[in-house]
């Protein structure tokens, strides 16, 4: 049986991309995207740099006209969310009341901000997640002295290279002894250290959060685990997120850290996942992904797309990230994780540039560089998708 509707839910890069991507293919039925944004789809990685400078504008960071997706007949709900899923009888519940029906679904929620256990609703303290989080927080930072970051990932070390470049008073709180330890390995997150502190962030590693001070008018400081109290007139806290599930419950997919799906990103009959929310299982490297990169949304919006329309082709990419820090880009392929070695391949970690590879078992599972696009590309074929195809690490150069 053919279908005649499809639904996108989520419409930010994974959305986009699937819906696009199902023209792309031929699909001519109908196809929804219901998003619970009011904006058009937006690009994210600018909210926490160019937004936040101000030298990026609303408007420069829209994925798409809106034109350009009614031109491919794609009809977009903004301002309207998901409240429930039945995968039997192929419906989907709004929060405007209405229940869309459908043939087939491909779901892109993406992330919600995880909050801090305790943390309260004042004023002066935020989660960066969507632009009108962006546009509110940049408001609060032109009024203030001093900031305080807490968690210092990839989302957390950006703001407080953008808060630092504002001429803000920065500190940078994480529980973990290096700032981004866990997504480049102790040697560039000690080199992520030093780029920190010397344009002027104060880094507290090795210490959690105790409470706040302060009332509903207005956050006064952060108390930390260590005793130590930090004065501040804006709080961000960046400890990470969980997948957009809520609306899920009781819908009969598998959910556990995402929408579990298999390696064509198919969560159940007719129903596909892709972007942050979905956990699928990566067929070259044997094991469970969810990834929260940019790249991976747009690339696996168009394989569930390609697979719900019968592609069966199964998702396996080699995982890909960015991050710029003031003056720096970082940019890596493959997967660091704690049992990874770190052999440098050009330059010297501490000066201008340099490219790394990581290996486990003397193959190469990883590759980054720092601030050398050029040579960055260069080695970016020594890492694979499979763990049956690794590469030896080759002589440095």
């Amino acid at each position: 049986m053919g279908m005649n509707r499809i639904v996108v839910v989520g419409a930010s890069a994974a959305g986009i991309s699937a819906a696009e991507t199902l023209r792309e293919e031929g699909f001519a039925g109908e196809i929804v995207m219901v998003g619970g944004e009011l904006h058009a789809a937006y690009d994210r990685p600018p909210l926490s740099k160019g937004v936040l400078l101000g030298k990026i504008t609303a408007g420069q960071v829209s994925l798409r006209p809106a034109e350009s997706l009614a031109a491919l007949n794609i009809e977009v709900r903004g301002g309207v969310r998901a409240t429930g899923l039945d995968t039997a009888g192929k419906t989907l519940s709004l929060d405007t009341g209405e229940t869309l029906c459908w043939d087939g679904l491909i779901i892109a929620t993406g992330l919600s901000p995880r909050p801090l256990p305790g943390q309260p609703a004042w004023k002066g303290i935020h989660m960066l997640r969507t632009l009108d989080d962006a546009l509110a927080l940049r408001e609060e930072l032109l009024d203030a002295r001093r900031v305080v970051v807490i968690g210092a990932g990839f989302l957390g070390c950006e703001i407080a290279a953008t808060t630092r470049q504002m001429g803000l008073d920065v500190t940078l709180v994480d529980p973990l002894e290096l700032p981004m330890l866990r997504q480049v390995g102790r040697e560039v997150a000690t080199a992520i250290l030093q780029l920190q502190e010397a344009h002027g962030v104060q880094v507290r590693c090795g210490t959690g959060v105790a409470g706040f001070t302060g009332s509903a008018d207005g956050v006064t400081g952060v108390s930390l685990s260590d005793g130590v109290h930090l004065d501040a007139d804006v709080v961000v806290v960046a400890i990470g997120s969980i997948p957009a599930t809520g609306w899920l419950q009781g819908s009969g997919l598998a959910l556990d850290n995402g929408v579990m799906c298999d390696e064509f990103c198919c969560a159940a009959e007719g129903v596909y996942a892709a972007g942050d929310v979905a956990n699928w299982l990566h067929p070259g490297l044997g094991t469970r992904l969810r990834l929260e990169h940019r790249m991976n949304a747009t690339e696996q919006g168009m394989a569930a797309a390609q697979n719900l329309l019968g592609a069966r082709v199964p998702f396996e990419p080699v995982p890909y990230f960015w991050t710029d820090l003031f003056d720096v880009k970082i940019q890596g392929l493959g997967r660091i994780d704690p049992a990874c070695a770190m052999t440098v391949l050009s330059g010297r970690p501490g000066e201008a540039g340099f490219t790394a590879a990581f290996t486990r078992g003397g193959l190469i599972t990883a590759v980054l560089g720092w601030n050398a696009p050029r040579e960055f590309r260069k080695i970016r074929g020594l890492v694979n998708a499979s763990v049956n195809s690794l590469l030896p690490l080759p002589t440095p150069v």
